[in-house]
Protein backbone atom coordinates (compact mmCIF):
# COMPACT_ATOMS: atom_id res chain seq x y z
CA UNK A 1 0.00 0.00 0.00
CA UNK A 2 1.43 3.44 -0.84
CA UNK A 3 2.57 5.57 2.09
CA UNK A 4 2.05 9.32 2.11
CA UNK A 5 3.67 11.64 4.62
CA UNK A 6 1.78 14.93 5.00
CA UNK A 7 4.07 17.62 6.44
CA UNK A 8 2.26 20.62 7.89
CA UNK A 9 3.57 24.17 7.84
CA UNK A 10 4.48 23.90 11.54
CA UNK A 11 6.67 20.84 10.83
CA UNK A 12 4.28 18.27 12.28
CA UNK A 13 3.78 15.16 10.18
CA UNK A 14 1.13 12.55 9.63
CA UNK A 15 1.79 9.30 7.77
CA UNK A 16 -1.12 7.67 5.98
CA UNK A 17 -1.29 4.32 4.20
CA UNK A 18 -3.22 5.10 1.05
CA UNK A 19 -4.86 2.44 -1.13
CA UNK A 20 -3.77 2.42 -4.76
CA UNK A 21 -6.22 4.45 -6.89
CA UNK A 22 -7.23 6.66 -3.94
CA UNK A 23 -6.38 10.35 -4.30
CA UNK A 24 -4.13 11.96 -1.74
CA UNK A 25 -7.00 14.34 -0.94
CA UNK A 26 -9.43 11.49 -0.16
CA UNK A 27 -6.81 9.73 1.95
CA UNK A 28 -6.13 12.96 3.85
CA UNK A 29 -9.81 13.66 4.49
CA UNK A 30 -10.45 10.06 5.54
CA UNK A 31 -7.62 10.29 8.06
CA UNK A 32 -8.37 13.83 9.25
CA UNK A 33 -5.07 15.27 8.06
CA UNK A 34 -5.01 18.92 9.16
CA UNK A 35 -4.87 21.53 6.41
CA UNK A 36 -6.55 19.58 3.60
CA UNK A 37 -10.07 20.96 3.08
CA UNK A 38 -11.26 19.52 -0.25
CA UNK A 39 -14.38 21.69 -0.54
CA UNK A 40 -15.23 20.59 -4.09
CA UNK A 41 -14.90 16.89 -3.31
CA UNK A 42 -12.11 16.28 -5.78
CA UNK A 43 -13.22 17.93 -9.00
CA UNK A 44 -10.26 20.36 -9.16
CA UNK A 45 -12.50 23.41 -8.93
CA UNK A 46 -11.68 24.91 -5.52
CA UNK A 47 -7.95 24.63 -4.82
CA UNK A 48 -8.45 23.78 -1.13
CA UNK A 49 -6.40 20.61 -1.36
CA UNK A 50 -3.26 22.38 -2.61
CA UNK A 51 0.01 20.67 -1.64
CA UNK A 52 3.66 20.94 -2.53
CA UNK A 53 4.97 17.62 -3.86
CA UNK A 54 8.23 17.15 -1.97
CA UNK A 55 10.28 15.47 -4.65
CA UNK A 56 10.27 14.89 -8.34
CA UNK A 57 8.39 11.74 -9.13
CA UNK A 58 7.22 9.99 -12.23
CA UNK A 59 4.37 8.53 -10.21
CA UNK A 60 1.98 11.19 -11.48
CA UNK A 61 1.12 12.68 -14.82
CA UNK A 62 1.74 16.41 -15.24
CA UNK A 63 -1.13 18.70 -14.18
CA UNK A 64 -4.09 18.81 -16.55
CA UNK A 65 -5.16 22.15 -17.99
CA UNK A 66 -7.93 22.46 -15.38
CA UNK A 67 -5.55 21.70 -12.51
CA UNK A 68 -2.95 24.07 -13.92
CA UNK A 69 -5.55 26.85 -14.11
CA UNK A 70 -6.84 26.21 -10.57
CA UNK A 71 -3.30 26.33 -9.15
CA UNK A 72 -3.21 30.00 -10.11
CA UNK A 73 -6.01 30.68 -7.59
CA UNK A 74 -4.83 28.85 -4.47
CA UNK A 75 -4.70 30.71 -1.16
CA UNK A 76 -1.02 29.86 -0.64
CA UNK A 77 1.48 30.88 -3.31
CA UNK A 78 1.92 28.56 -6.25
CA UNK A 79 5.34 26.94 -6.58
CA UNK A 80 6.91 24.78 -9.25
CA UNK A 81 5.98 21.67 -7.24
CA UNK A 82 2.39 22.78 -6.47
CA UNK A 83 -0.32 20.23 -7.13
CA UNK A 84 -3.92 19.62 -6.15
CA UNK A 85 -3.96 16.51 -3.99
CA UNK A 86 -7.33 15.50 -5.46
CA UNK A 87 -5.48 14.93 -8.75
CA UNK A 88 -2.65 12.85 -7.23
CA UNK A 89 -3.57 9.18 -7.33
CA UNK A 90 -0.81 6.66 -6.49
CA UNK A 91 -0.45 3.85 -9.00
CA UNK A 92 2.23 1.74 -7.35
CA UNK A 93 1.99 -0.35 -4.19
CA UNK A 94 5.53 0.58 -3.18
CA UNK A 95 5.11 4.35 -3.46
CA UNK A 96 6.46 6.50 -0.65
CA UNK A 97 5.40 10.11 -1.12
CA UNK A 98 5.98 13.28 0.84
CA UNK A 99 3.73 16.30 0.42
CA UNK A 100 3.87 19.60 2.23
CA UNK A 101 0.58 21.19 3.24
CA UNK A 102 0.54 25.00 2.97
CA UNK A 103 -0.30 27.17 5.98
CA UNK A 104 -3.66 28.14 4.48
CA UNK A 105 -6.11 26.76 1.95
CA UNK A 106 -8.91 29.31 2.13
Amino acid sequence: MPTVVYVNDDGSQMTVDTPVATSLMRAALGNQVPGIVGECGGSATCGTCHVYLDHSTEEFDPPSGDEDDMLEWTAAPRAENSRLSCQLVPRQESSHLIVRVPAKQI
